[in-house]
């Protein structure tokens, strides 16, 4: 289960679904398809378009893999911040009904906005 209180996934870049559809694959319902996948160096992320499904890779082999599920139905905001000069990575923080809040940190050819357009159709 994510630490909402230390919620933070960095320096997540784009990946194929095929990274950790072992994980994810069971998880999914009828209907449900995954969007993005994006992995940072042992944990990552996967959009589908009805969730995030949060990874977290455990233990020195790798074995053990915790999987939280963010259903878009508990977001109650979102906020995304795009890579500038400076500053070469783009944002989105989602903040849960009843849970908190996660950041997500991606590589600056991420495009977030792209992300942003998928919560929004699950949310409002």
């Amino acid at each position: 289960m994510i630490d909402f209180k230390n919620a933070a996934y960095l320096k997540l870049s784009p990946t194929s679904p095929s990274t950790y559809s072992k994980a994810v694959d069971p998880m999914l319902i009828a209907g449900e398809e995954v969007v993005a996948c994006f992995q940072a160096i042992r944990d990552g992320v996967v959009f589908t378009n009805k969730r995030i499904i949060a990874i977290n890779v455990q233990g020195i082999t790798g074995k053990k893999v915790d999987c939280t599920s963010l259903p878009y139905s508990k977001v109650q905001s979102y906020s995304i911040e795009t890579a500038g000069t400076f500053d070469l990575d783009s944002e989105l923080d989602v903040w849960f009904s009843g849970l908190g809040s996660v950041r997500f940190e991606f590589v600056r050819e991420v495009n977030v906005a792209k992300l942003s357009t998928l919560i929004s159709q699950a949310v409002l």
